[in-house]
């Protein structure tokens, strides 16, 4: 008898319970997950993914190309903002503080820099930040040959600032970087230029020339093998040839003033002012277009214009330049040299003052009456501090003060006295000034004259 199998068909293995409750539970922990995530990126214990970062961060790299694109522009320093070659190095720096050569580009930079300030102080500081600059650097790679090399440039620029002991201990401690240069790299154009600048303010004119002839040779796309040879021929006296070292240097970075003024001077050497203007203008131009309030310029073009005997647009371009800068004291020592050889002795005399005795700013005629006759300039008027007697362009400064004094003498306004005091100091610091004791002697007979006495 047939039987009909219904129902569940049969199965041979043992039934298995089915993971329900351990679907259940992970669900639940995922669940308990999230919300605890939420939670904590609400109350900012954790950042969402892919979130910018509040100040974004660049590679040093991408500064270093920057500041390189400020130098080559001519912008090596601007007070006004920080859009410039110096600080854009020190930004670089800043992200990575070991890269030796960045030191090394930002202390020649700062060295250059101290070309275009108009102050000796400034100067003075400019190189004391570059030889910081170099000296971090040569700690980060003190076999570098290149790093050496800008140390010794550094070193030798801010020699004149110092006394004469540490001057000659500073352009040792100059030869010395550059003879490791060369050691490290006989090679090193950049090294060879500085060691021959080192040999120049050391007064050897023919390892100097010797040498700055090899760097050119070594490295003839490098601004700075031009510059130091244009630099040696013009203390030779080879000025037309100073003129096309220069020139080179000016045609591979356009943008740097200081070399079209030293251009201008030496086209001044040979008296050729027409030359001489126009590659000042070129870096008046180039200042206006960087929006650089730079006076040097307009001083190189007033001290043109006063050899020519054009003292009305000298002191036009005098003028300017202390407006730009009004607290620099060499400025007025300038403009009062202007004012008295156009024989305007009554504007020289307080603009000499400032430069020789200091001045107040109630005291500063000069200034008052500029700011009030450009009033757009921006300027304003401030005190002066004197320049002190260690130059002898700042001791002519000092005699004809004196001498203008004793031409503004009368009787019943006797400025004598002052007079003899300005010209006793020329005398007893540059006694066998030819020049200079002439106006001396001059002008203290001018005030026996009027004071009738032998």
């Amino acid at each position: 008898m047939e039987r009909n199998l219904v129902g569940k068909r049969p199965t041979f293995h043992r039934d298995k319970p089915r993971p329900f409750s351990y679907r259940i539970l992970l669900w639940i922990f995922l669940i308990i997950i999230a919300v605890w995530f939420l939670l904590q990126t609400r109350r900012g214990a954790v950042k969402p993914l892919f979130q910018p970062t509040p100040t974004p961060t660049r590679i040093a790299n991408s500064y270093i190309l920057q500041a390189e694109a400020y130098f080559a522009a001519g912008k090596l320093d601007d007070p006004a903002t920080t859009s410039d070659a110096i600080d854009t190095y020190k930004k670089a720096l800043e992200v990575d503080p070991e890269n030796a050569l960045a030191w090394a580009q930002l202390a020649r930079i700062q060295t250059y820099s101290s070309n275009l300030l108009s102050t000796k102080n400034q100067q003075r500081n400019r190189m004391a930040e570059a030889r910081l600059s170099i000296e971090k650097g040569v700690a980060v790679a003190p076999d570098n040959s290149t790093v050496h090399a800008i140390y010794a440039l550094a070193l030798d620029w801010s020699a004149p600032y110092e006394l004469a002991s540490d001057k000659a201990k500073m352009l040792n401690q100059a030869l010395d970087e550059a003879v490791r240069a060369l050691q490290l790299d006989p090679n090193d154009a950049l090294a060879l230029a500085f060691y021959a600048e080192v040999q120049l303010d050391s007064q050897k004119w023919n390892e100097a020339q010797q040498y700055a002839e090899q760097a050119v040779a070594r490295a003839p796309d490098l601004m700075d093998t031009h510059r130091v040879y244009a630099t040696v021929l013009e203390s030779l006296q080879a000025y037309r040839l100073a003129i096309e070292e220069y020139e080179k240097a000016a045609a591979i970075t356009p943008n740097l003033t200081f070399l079209y003024i030293n251009i201008g001077v030496n086209y001044r050497h040979l008296q050729v002012y027409d030359k001489a203007l126009d590659y000042f203008d070129r870096a008046v131009t180039i200042n206006e277009q960087l929006q650089v309030k730079d006076p040097l310029p307009y001083i190189a073009i007033a001290k043109t214009y006063s050899q020519m005997g054009e003292f009305f647009i000298a002191a036009l371009n005098a003028e300017k330049a202390l407006l730009f800068d009004p607290a620099e004291a060499n400025t007025y020592g300038q403009l009062g040299i202007i004012y008295f050889k156009s024989r305007n002795y009554e504007s020289s005399l307080p603009t000499l003052q400032c430069a020789v005795v200091s001045c107040s700013a109630e005291q500063n005629l000069t200034l008052k009456r500029l700011v009030e006759a450009n009033p757009t300039a921006g300027a304003e008027v401030v005190a002066v501090q004197a320049l002190p007697l260690d130059t002898r362009e700042v001791a002519y400064y000092y005699a004809v003060y004196g001498q203008a004094l004793a031409y503004l003498s009368r009787p019943q306004d006797n400025r004598c006295p002052q007079a003899y005091d300005v010209l006793e100091k020329v005398r007893s610091v540059y006694p066998d000034e030819t020049v200079l004791m002439e106006i001396v002697d001059g002008s203290e007979a001018l005030c026996r004259e009027l004071e009738g006495t032998p």
